[in-house]
């Protein structure tokens, strides 16, 4: 089992900065992928970012590439997501995700956190 543990949600002007924080923790090995899905009201789940912890090959979508900036600690086995840039479309549930698979599909995640809010007043 791995558990999860989401931080750093909240509510910022547009234009403004945010960083996301998931911890994980349990049966946790190298060769993982930890990501950052959203969801917003009405939307399908969207990949944001990911990174694989043996390398540090990281992954963006084309609608967050040049603000969102995906980072690790392996020391404290937490992964990062800085926003900047931040614009209303940005709104949404952030989940973190941990898994051995595909890193841009939902699919490619076993375990999953339990999301933060990220609100973006324009």
């Amino acid at each position: 089992q791995v558990q999860l543990v989401e931080s750093g949600g909240g509510l910022v002007q547009a234009g403004g900065s945010l960083r996301l924080s998931c911890a994980a923790s349990g049966r946790t090995f190298s060769t993982y992928t930890m990501g950052w899905f959203r969801q917003a009201p009405g939307k399908e789940r969207e990949f944001v970012a990911a990174i694989r912890w043996s390398g540090g090959n990281t992954y963006h979508a084309d609608s967050v590439k040049g603000r969102f900036t995906i980072s690790k600690d392996n020391a404290k086995t937490t992964v990062y997501l800085q926003m900047n840039s931040l614009i209303s479309e940005d709104t949404a549930v952030y989940c973190c995700a941990f898994g051995w698979g595909t890193p841009r599909e939902p699919g490619g995640y076993d375990y999953w956190g339990q999301g933060t809010q990220v609100t973006v007043s324009s």
